[in-house]
């Protein structure tokens, strides 16, 4: 970037982590950061056993309805511990955990298709994607499960952040959508300085962040956007507004995509240093 950001960038606003892939995740107020990204953070999902695809909400039509589904650890994981059972709560409310023997039916049968929940990805990993606009990119040319990070879900990165400075410009750009947190799936979202506005995330590419004492971030690219924004979620509606505005105001290229310019939302990190991160914890430049 031209211009270095500012060193002193904000402040942690608040921690996501989501279980299990394309699930709702969980709200923290502290977490450990390892190699691989927030402890915990996309080590569950659901396998296609027709297909041995990994499900995903990249794919609406046929995955959509896991938006409704809301994942949660029964305990804190801790680092260099086996993973604790996940607790996912059901559309109709009803819970389930990893460790019933139904879990695999009783998924099963809500999403009307034979699968499995696992924490072992396949030695393949492939994720099915849809392209239902024309701003969508042809994603399904790319090879996403190539991407993912190693022993994870992740589509890529090992971490995601976004500003609240980036959230509010698209409220004002767009005032009937309802650009909310949970739209994107952030793992961080930073609350900048007083004076940092609309996409301030763009100018970190290239740059460390230290997060707290300890964790320092490696920004790499922003982060493209697809249909998963535009899908409901709970109380918020289908609007295919949200990815318009993005990709009117903020498109953007994408180094790992050998600069192609796509909607941009927030930007990926790869961890150089783990630790402990808080709630409030100080963000900056390294």
């Amino acid at each position: 970037m031209s211009n270095r950001p500012s060193s002193n960038t904000g402040s942690v606003g608040s921690l996501w982590r989501y279980p299990v892939k394309s699930m709702m995740g969980e709200e923290l107020h502290a977490t450990s950061v390892t190699d691989g990204g927030l402890l915990g953070d996309r080590v569950y999902a659901v396998i296609d056993q027709s297909t041995g695809k990994i499900a995903s909400a990249k794919y609406p039509r046929k995955w959509g309805k896991l938006f409704d589904f809301r994942a949660a650890f029964l305990e804190p994981p801790h680092p260099g511990e086996p993973l604790p059972s996940v607790r996912m709560t059901l559309p109709d409310g009803t819970i389930v955990t990893s460790a019933q023997d139904n879990v695999h039916a009783l998924l099963s049968s809500v999403l009307e298709r034979e699968v499995t929940l696992t924490t072992t990805r396949p030695a393949s990993p492939s994720v099915e994607v849809e392209r239902l606009d024309a701003l969508e990119p042809a994603e399904a040319i790319l090879d996403i499960g190539a991407f993912m990070m190693q022993g994870r879900f992740s589509d890529y990165a090992a971490v995601h952040l976004l500003t609240t400075a980036t959230l509010d410009r698209l409220r004002a750009l767009y005032p009937q959508g309802r650009f909310e947190v949970r739209r994107f799936r952030p793992n961080i979202v930073v609350e900048p300085t007083a004076g940092q506005q609309a996409f301030v995330e763009n100018a970190w590419v290239g740059h460390t962040l230290a997060i707290g004492e300890e964790v320092r971030l490696r920004i790499t690219d922003p982060m493209p956007r697809c249909v998963m924004t535009t899908l409901p979620q709970g109380d918020l509606p289908r609007d295919l507004g949200i990815l318009h505005t993005v990709a009117q105001h903020n498109q953007v290229g994408i180094p790992v995509l050998g600069g192609e310019a796509r909607p941009s939302v927030g930007v990926c990190a790869f961890v150089l240093q783990g630790g402990t991160i808080r709630r409030g914890d100080p963000v900056k430049i390294a």
